[in-house]
């Protein structure tokens, strides 16, 4: 019997990239206008290799760019960006159509709700917040608190004990198959893809389930628990 679902953040209950490409877009205007002498297309390109070496989550990509590109780091530059850039993310922070309806049910139908994330702690906690979705959870694990990320087994490990349930009576939902699904799936709990949310062009999974919206969730625990009562 199904008694817990776990979800993935990014590009799983958030639109995770447009919000990125949007914050992106807007600080780079910023960072020109307050004296940066490179091209948008320019800045783009650079900003981009540096996440794609650093990582999405990368803290510090503007000092980081501003360093490579002209060789100090400007405050006047690095503060126009980072407020063009927090103004647009807020404001592009928007979850998946139906996300907020669907766990209102899923709370309603008594499953404990929980988060594994590779998001810094503080990242994922404040676009929980931002979108009042803070309260649904009973268990949030990040990268921070387990210093390992998915699919090693140890988050997922971390996430069912904190909502004391045990794989089998889990269900995992991610957007990312190598992470979210693999990783879960050696731990035996059942998984559903996100395609609704998949960046990746995805053409095979392994997935139990494929979701074109999170709101099909709820016939499928619905049917699980009908056959396992």
């Amino acid at each position: 019997m199904i008694k817990a679902v776990i979800f993935d953040l990014d590009n799983t209950l958030v639109d995770f990239m447009k919000m990125k490409r949007r914050a992106i877009e807007a600080a780079i205007p910023a960072m020109i206008d307050a004296g940066l002498d490179m091209t948008i297309d320019e800045a783009t390109k650079k900003i981009n290799e540096i996440y794609l070496e650093q990582g999405i989550e990368y803290q510090h990509v503007f000092d980081l760019f501003l360093q490579q590109t002209i060789n100090r780091v400007d405050n006047k530059i690095l503060a126009s960006g980072i407020v063009a850039y927090r103004k647009a993310r807020e404001a592009e922070l928007t979850p998946y159509p139906h996300v907020y309806s669907t766990l209102i049910q899923l709370s309603k139908m008594g499953l404990k709700l929980g988060i594994v994330s590779d998001a810094p702690v503080k990242e994922a906690w404040l676009r929980l917040a931002s979108l009042n979705f803070h309260n649904f959870f009973d268990a949030v694990v990040t990268f921070d608190e387990t210093g390992e990320r998915k699919p090693s087994p140890v988050p997922f490990k971390a996430v069912l004990f904190k909502l004391d349930t045990a794989p089998e009576e889990a269900i995992m939902v991610g957007d990312w198959v190598e992470r979210d699904i693999v990783g879960a799936s050696k731990l035996g709990m059942k998984t559903a893809f996100a395609k609704y949310g998949d960046t990746f062009n995805t053409q095979a999974h392994i997935a139990d389930f494929e979701l074109n919206d999170i709101s099909d969730l709820i016939p499928i625990i619905n049917d699980l628990n009908s056959v396992q009562v």
